[in-house]
């Protein structure tokens, strides 16, 4: 078996991949993961978050994988790399892309709920872990990645990791898959349990 074989791309893949190493952004979610979420959004129906749109690299695998009466939003705070999804993906009437910084927009939705939240940035993750879990539905999947060594971490990361990791552990509401995979994910099923 090859995992990356016979993927069935989303349309605008491609693309967006190319906008990508054009700007320098290094930070987009590889083919598995993304993948590894497609397959998640088709399993829900409902509301969608994402936490760190990027380029949109995430957002169009999510997008590809939910029905037609499911929604998502995508939040970013630079513009510079939206612009890139908005490009190619503004036009799917149910995406909603939001350009604001992810810990305020996490205090701006509380009390909403989601099937799904990727949490692809450091809001959502390494602080305002609760915000985010909060809006999950019982029943509903929070995915993070990143959770293995990357060429892009900043000087010091690997503690955060190791933290985040076990307070994740930790908790009594969510039941964990930890998977040493792609860039090293992540996916939790928020429980009824406090």
């Amino acid at each position: 078996m090859n995992d990356l074989e016979n993927l069935k791309l989303p349309a605008a893949l491609e693309e967006i991949e190319r906008a990508t190493v054009e700007i320098g952004f290094n930070m987009a979610s590889d083919r598995l993961t993304g993948s590894m979420l497609r397959t998640l959004a088709a399993a829900k129906s409902g509301a969608f978050l994402e936490i760190g749109t990027g380029t949109g690299i995430s957002t169009c695998w999510i997008l590809d994988g939910m029905d037609d009466s499911s929604t998502l939003v995508s939040v970013e705070h630079d513009e510079k790399v939206q612009a890139v999804a908005r490009q190619h993906l503004g036009g799917d009437p149910r995406l909603t892309l939001e350009n604001m910084d992810g810990e305020a927009f996490l205090r701006s939705v509380q009390g909403q709920q989601f099937e799904l939240v990727f949490a692809d940035t450091w809001p959502g993750k390494y602080y305002a872990l609760d915000e985010a879990l909060s809006l999950i539905k019982p029943g509903g999947l929070y995915i993070i990645d990143d959770m293995l060594p990357q060429p892009n971490w900043p000087d010091g990361h690997a503690p955060k990791v190791a933290a985040l990791i076990a307070a994740l552990e930790r908790r009594e509401d969510l039941v964990l898959t930890k998977l040493c995979w792609s860039s090293g994910l992540i996916i939790a099923t928020k429980t009824g349990r406090a």
